[in-house]
């Protein structure tokens, strides 16, 4: 169930700098979650204008994924929400993490003979 909104923001400053009010956020029905509308929906939650429950209600997604969203701007900003960066991101801490606990002069070499 939705929360009160007698305690949220009218508006709150978007990743452009620019006021957001609920008005200029993506319509329920989004499907395609382009960069600018993910950052404005976190940049919604972050400043009150949305709670993350009416946010995964309003917009079907899992608490998990707008996580991540945010996340994913926190450690790399917005163009962190890219989905191909979404990618690399995730492939280079596998690989540090894969390299710590290989010894650096084998790291090119498989992980397992596969012949």
């Amino acid at each position: 169930m939705p929360s009160d909104r007698s305690d949220r923001a009218l508006s709150t400053i978007g990743p452009s700098g620019q006021p957001l009010t609920l008005e200029d956020l993506p319509p329920p029905d989004t499907v395609r979650w382009v960069i600018r509308r993910k950052a404005e929906l976190v940049a919604a939650i972050g400043g009150g204008l949305l709670s993350l429950e009416d946010a995964c209600e309003r917009y079907q997604l899992s608490e998990e994924e707008l996580q991540s969203w945010a996340n994913s701007i926190a450690k790399h900003g917005i163009r962190g929400l890219r989905s191909t960066k979404q990618q690399l991101y995730r492939k280079s801490r596998a690989e540090k993490v894969r390299g710590s606990l290989i010894h650096p002069m084998t790291r090119d070499l498989p992980l397992s003979s596969g012949e």
